[in-house]
């Protein structure tokens, strides 16, 4: 499946031979037009060049990859999955590539998402091969697209193949003759390797085992599947275990305590032939989307322990990971296990937290009936060492630190809220008499980032932008004054949400007599709308709030905290301070890369009035209708006739 490219020195004192695979031509897998994103290809370059100038790599058995063969993907995939990754980045797809991505959960696909694909599953699936038959002793493929949230029929999560599902499967039924019978995959990444939990589900052979945060099913990608409760089924029941964090902010002594009273006990009972690890390094302490303290030492530690089992024959296939520096010497720490069994300089003084030890009882009792070994209660003295869960530490020894403490102002609100910001309560608005103004929200929210997506107008860069910088464009009525923070939006990227799009209205002040976009506030399977995400700033999505729904004023924020915390969890939120704003709904989508989306439209009240006549539905100007064309057009979603099309299908479907 490979090619030889040299064989170093080996290690000579234990006559190891470590596997390395690097191939650049995964680094053609890239966002369309360039647009910034996290999962891009200078991931597996800063790995490479981190282990080239350690001197590494020339330890190594170096490999470029070959790409896999249709036969051993499919067995994982269907077949029109597997024909959708193969042609997606042919001619034939080009105008409709962007189109597709937009369907898809966190993807984007370019003409080098196909081959890429192809060499990561085959890069993974050649070196599990030569470590199963011995001709090397352990391996790591640096690879991408990640994998471990591809589903049979569905990329996802940045994901286009699951690489290490596809490597299982073909060790275990296509080279049944090398005696590898039974396969542990630890998936370390901090996000649920959902897409391998289901290859194996009911599968006895294969030990999943799955520890990320969870946060109670809020956490990517958000649903209940990584709760530990989920155990597998029929044959497969007790092989499939998950760990699912409440917090952020774990570390190297909950990670270990996890391994120390988790895994190696199940996996001494359950003796695998080879291990499988999804190594995903967005664990690591700096990571923008994990929001985790794991160092390299931690990550050292973890797999030391795994090299005690199956005569240390392990494959390591990138997963995830989004600091450069973190995923580097992350990396490189694990090589040094791989080559010399030796441990990264480090140690772990401090305790778990509490909700480690709750999480890890839970585990522990869910599963005892299927693994013995975990009937004996923990010590209660074990269990009282803990360290408290904190509000923010915020120190000198990560890269990316402002990053992460703006992931952890949103996912950890409730915990952080009290010590880092002034009673922001006091800026909650309760009626437009009522509002206390304050200088310093602006500092706050300038700190977390939010997705708004616009399914109108400002599907339209250059009209979003009047917004962020002020200005004016052709067919608007009135200048806007733009944001306080004139930054352009971080990344830019298309999705589809099952709402249904509409015009209505008389008119408008910004854009005269004609209807203008809404979409419904509660979602339905059948609708399908595109919108535009742009990732700014809580503190943009303020301003854009005011100026969509004119308020004259931006000295106060319509949407505090607690507000971006309650919206998360009711699914929307009225701005009761602009009671007469068109769009003082503000609708909850979900998440992006950890980060949530946020759009504004009408109130459920609202659209009872469309229906009955109180408000007219009426189809767009043409000057508003010439700007989302020129949205939809210049996104790559639509030809222009095609967009004229989607607009005129909307505008005249009924409520």
């Amino acid at each position: 499946m490979a090619t030889e490219v040299a064989s170093g020195r080996g290690n000579s004192k234990i006559g190891k031979r470590v596997g390395l695979v690097y191939d650049e031509r995964m680094c053609k897998h890239r966002t369309p037009d360039e647009e910034p994103h996290p999962e891009n290809p200078n991931r597996i370059r800063v790995i490479w060049n981190k282990l080239h100038s350690a001197g590494i790599a020339q330890r190594c058995v170096v490999f470029s990859a070959k790409e896999a063969e249709d036969k051993y993907i499919l067995p994982v995939h269907g077949k029109d999955h597997v024909n959708l990754i193969r042609n997606v980045s042919s001619k034939q797809y080009d105008s409709r590539r962007k189109r597709i991505a937009a369907r898809l959960n966190s993807i984007y696909l370019n003409e080098g998402s196909s081959e890429a694909a192809y060499l990561a599953a085959g890069s993974v699936i050649d070196v599990a091969e030569r470590v199963a038959k011995g001709e090397l002793s352990s391996a790591f493929a640096i690879v991408r697209p990640p994998g471990h949230h591809a589903e049979r029929d569905e990329a996802m999560g940045f994901c286009l193949y699951n690489n290490v599902a596809i490597a299982t499967n073909y060790i275990l039924n296509e080279r049944s003759e090398l005696g590898v019978k039974k396969i542990l995959i630890v998936d370390w990444d901090i996000h649920h390797g959902n897409g391998t939990q289901k290859m194996f589900w009911k599968d006895p052979r294969v030990l999943f085992f799955s520890v990320h945060r969870h946060e109670f099913g809020s956490f990517y990608p958000a649903n209940d599947e990584g709760d530990y409760t989920m155990i597998g089924e029929g044959p497969g029941a007790g092989y499939n275990i998950n760990v699912p964090w409440e917090n952020g902010r774990c570390g190297d002594a909950d990670y270990l305590a996890v391994w120390d009273h988790m895994l190696m006990p199940v996996a001494r009972e359950f003796n695998p032939d080879m291990i499988m690890v999804s190594a995903g390094f967005d664990a690591a302490m700096g990571d923008p989307l994990g929001g985790c303290r794991v160092t390299p030492y931690g990550y050292s530690v973890m797999l030391k322990k795994l090299m005690d089992f199956a005569k240390g024959k392990v494959v390591l296939a990138l997963e995830g990971g989004y600091n450069l520096a973190s995923i580097a010497n992350s990396a490189l720490a694990c090589m040094e296990v791989l080559l010399d069994d030796k441990v990264t300089p480090g140690s772990t003084e401090a305790y778990p937290f509490e909700s480690t030890w709750r999480v890890i009882q839970a585990v522990r009792r869910k599963l005892k009936s299927f693994w013995p070994t975990l009937s004996e209660e923990l010590p209660t003295k074990l269990m009282s060492q803990i360290t408290p869960l904190p509000q923010i530490v915020i120190s000198s020894d990560s890269e990316g630190e402002d990053e992460e403490v703006a992931q952890i102002l949103l996912d950890r609100f409730p915990e952080v809220l009290q010590d880092i910001i002034q009673p922001l309560s006091a800026l909650k608005v309760n009626d437009s008499d009522n509002v206390q103004t304050s200088s310093s929200w602006r500092s706050d929210f300038s700190k977390v980032d939010i997705w708004y997506a616009s399914f109108g107008s400002n599907m339209w860069k250059p009209r979003f932008l009047c917004y962020i910088e002020g200005g004016q464009m052709e067919g608007m009525q009135k200048e806007c004054s733009g944001s306080m923070d004139k930054s352009p939006p971080k990344e830019i990227l298309w999705k589809t949400y099952a709402h249904q799009l509409f015009f209505g209205r008389e008119s408008t002040k910004m854009w005269g007599p004609g209807g203008v976009a809404f979409i419904h506030p509660k979602s339905n399977h059948q609708d399908e709308t595109y919108l535009c995400l742009y990732r700014i700033t809580f503190e943009q999505f303020n301003d854009v709030l005011h100026q969509e729904n004119i308020t004259g004023s931006m000295d106060f924020p319509l949407l505090d905290l607690t507000g971006l915390s309650s919206v998360q969890e009711k699914g929307s939120i009225t701005l009761e301070a602009v009671k007469s704003g068109c769009y003082r709904n503000v609708l909850y989508l979900g998440k992006v890369h950890g980060i949530p989306v946020l759009t504004m439209t009408c109130t459920l009240s609202d659209v009872e009035g469309f229906k009955s006549g109180k408000f007219p539905l009426r189809a767009p100007s043409r000057e508003y209708t010439n700007t989302l064309v020129r949205g939809l057009v210049e996104g790559g979603l639509f030809s222009e006739e095609e967009a004229k099309a989607y607009i005129d299908e909307a505008a005249s479907k009924s409520l």
